[in-house]
């Protein structure tokens, strides 16, 4: 029969030709939906892999097994230490943190009494943060334009303050236990973060 109105008829090798190529199409289509959908339920029973026999997994506490730091916690002071603190040199939340890529070792506390904390702000003492492990001692540098890194007004109660220490070198990095020194004030046991 004639095509009519511009239609191509087909002959019969091409349309055992377009049929192949559907079929190919079609099964290639579903062994990659089969392969995707294989490699999701991989995932899935990767990431909720029973606990090794011989432990006990209880639920909300971490495995002591997954070897994974817990990043981004706070590093908590012992309750004696921080009431210690707060009673004898009137401060709280006393923080170790590198920053500046490490450059420098920023130390913050919180006033809580005035009166007690003016040890810590006080212009003739001369602060230092002690590394006992490394035997380093690092001091509050003094730039020309700006002077010493660290504040020296009188505490306020309410108002947190802080001092900066040179560490050239990078020899105090996160993780470390340090000491703090500003007179009759000691901090020890303070860890860097």
């Amino acid at each position: 029969m004639p095509a009519l109105f511009g239609e191509q008829t087909l002959r019969d090798g091409e349309k055992e030709k377009m049929i192949d190529r559907n079929a190919i199409l079609k099964t290639t289509s579903m062994l990659l939906a089969g392969v995707l959908a294989s490699g999701i339920l991989v995932l899935r029973a990767g990431a909720q892999s029973p606990a090794p026999a011989g432990t006990t997994a209880q639920p909300g506490k971490p495995s002591a097994l997954a070897g994974t730091p817990y990043r981004n916690q706070p590093v908590r002071t012992a309750n004696r230490a921080r009431a210690y603190y707060g009673l004898v040199w009137g401060v709280e939340s006393l923080s170790i943190k590198a920053v500046e890529s490490g450059e420098m070792i920023r130390f913050s506390y919180h006033v809580i009494d005035a009166d007690k904390a003016k040890t810590l702000n006080d212009k003739n003492l001369e602060p230092s943060l002690i590394d006992p492990e490394k035997g380093v001692k690092l001091v509050v540098p003094a730039l020309e334009q700006v002077g010493l890194l660290r504040q020296m007004s009188t505490p306020v109660e309410g108002k947190s303050y802080w001092m900066a220490f040179s560490n050239s070198g990078r020899l105090v990095r996160r993780g470390d236990r340090v000491n703090i020194v500003i007179g009759q004030f000691h901090a020890d046991n303070l860890t860097v973060e």
